[in-house]
């Protein structure tokens, strides 16, 4: 089967100024709500977020970290993995704290950020955020509260997020392994 593209260029902006908005509605001016971005691709939209918000709250400071989950995995001991860095200067202890990756799946990479987050303090709320939803395929009960598209998907498909950061354009494609 050809790549499908979900989303791409505007729909992809409009995507996450949505995104925006909505934690907006929420979290009202972030004075105690933070960010966090799983490694290693959830760091990508946490970043393109925050930035957008700075944009619609007039350069507000935002706090937005980047969180390293590799030896909080329960697969880590079966695959060979690579540790990320970690980038969280600021205290999580009674904040809001919406945690970000780009695709939902199974929901193991997310129960892995929970665990590893929890080694910064005890957050007052967290809320999940993923640019893609892929609804029914979980082996864990995780469930986002901010998504940008939910799509239905079969374990021999993949997801790819493209990043005009790394890659050179924002775009959202389903392809078959």
């Amino acid at each position: 089967m050809k790549p499908k593209i979900l989303l791409e260029k505007e729909k992809f902006d409009v995507t996450i100024k949505r995104l925006c908005h909505q934690l907006i509605e929420v979290h009202n001016d972030f004075s105690e709500s933070v960010i966090i971005g799983l490694q290693p691709r959830g760091i990508y939209l946490a970043h393109r977020i925050q930035k957008e918000l700075q944009v619609i709250l007039k350069n507000k400071k935002i706090h937005c970290g980047d969180l390293d989950i590799t030896f909080y995995r329960d697969d880590f001991r079966k695959k060979e993995l690579i540790p990320n860095r970690t980038n969280i200067d600021f205290i999580i202890e009674d904040k809001n704290v919406i945690l970000i990756d780009d695709v939902l799946y199974t929901g193991r990479t997310i129960r892995s950020g929970l665990d590893a987050m929890l080694a910064f303090g005890r957050p007052k709320d967290v809320e999940l955020l993923v640019l893609v939803d892929r609804r029914l395929s979980r082996n864990v009960p995780i469930q986002a509260k901010y998504v940008g598209i939910t799509i239905d998907s079969i374990s021999t498909q993949n997801v790819k997020v493209e990043w005009k950061d790394t890659e050179g354009n924002d775009k959202i494609t389903l392809l078959d392994k």
